[in-house]
């Protein structure tokens, strides 16, 4: 095993708070550790000192998706806090439609994952709209920082045990088998989320347009409390006047510093 000194640790730590936001305390020196033993071994790197050399080195930032990948739990399900998808069809849907001259529905999942929430999502809207959608735009944007869950997000396959919270008329109507006890979403649903690799601590984010609503749920559990307020702020921008903001029930924004405003347990409003 090879063995990592604490100053390898703070210079990674600072490293990947640098470039993902994510806030490694000196208590998870062992796991980093052990989760980039393999790592080392395979890219025949003796030292942690040299893995962060060449991590700077990095040309196309690959190898810092896959340190984040290693250090992240990208656990995620259908209908995860099923209440969140309750409000946004019965409340937040019907709001969009009665103001939507332009027919322009802007929804954002960020953090998406493997793909479980913007499908959930895709898959809420289809149902509210009754499969016609009147001329409406309804794709909606799914990022993530890492390339491996965004691979299994586009590809829209799942084992059966995933669908198991998922109505019955879901996994009819938007669902097909493709293998033994395996799932993929149907061509409707898939072709309505547009996935992207977006870094959520980008200086500025590439829209010209705001969005209705933000998913950015048990993402910001890896964020200290300034890189979390930077970020909040950058979403307030990016939400259009009245759009909602979602995050997750173990996560929450101060209501003195921010301008949302509280609607219910991590939903918020602009």
């Amino acid at each position: 095993m090879i063995p990592m000194t604490d100053q390898e640790f703070r210079q990674l730590a600072e490293f990947i708070h640098c470039r993902t936001g994510i806030h490694l305390k000196e208590e998870k020196q062992a796991l980093l550790s052990g989760r980039l033993q393999n790592t080392l071994q395979e890219r025949k790197i003796s030292s942690f000192s040299e893995y962060f050399n060449f991590l700077k080195r990095d040309p196309n930032g690959q190898e810092l998706t896959d340190l984040v990948d290693k250090i992240t739990t990208n656990h995620t399900f259908f209908m995860r806090e099923t209440g969140h998808f309750t409000f946004f069809q019965r409340e937040v849907l019907p709001g969009i439609v009665r103001g939507g001259k332009q027919r322009d529905l802007r929804i954002w999942s960020a953090g998406c994952s493997s793909g479980e929430e913007p499908y959930t999502l895709s898959m809420l809207i289809d149902d509210y709209f009754g499969g016609n959608k009147n001329g409406w735009n309804t794709q909606l944007l799914a990022t993530d920082i890492c390339n491996t869950v965004l691979d299994k997000a586009r590809s829209g396959e799942y084992a059966a045990e995933a669908l198991k919270d998922i109505p019955e008329h879901w996994k009819k109507n938007y669902f097909r088998q493709v293998g033994p006890n395996h799932f993929g979403v149907t061509d409707k649903v898939r072709n309505e989320v547009l996935f992207r690799r977006l870094n959520l601590m980008d200086e500025s984010f590439p829209f010209t347009r705001k969005f209705h609503a933000i998913f950015c749920r048990n993402v910001m559990i890896y964020f200290d409390e300034n890189t979390r307020e930077k970020l909040i702020r950058k979403f307030y921008e990016h939400t259009e006047p009245g759009g909602y903001l979602f995050i997750g029930h173990s996560e929450a924004l101060s209501r003195e510093r921010t301008a949302y405003r509280y609607i219910m347990p991590a939903v918020y409003r602009k």
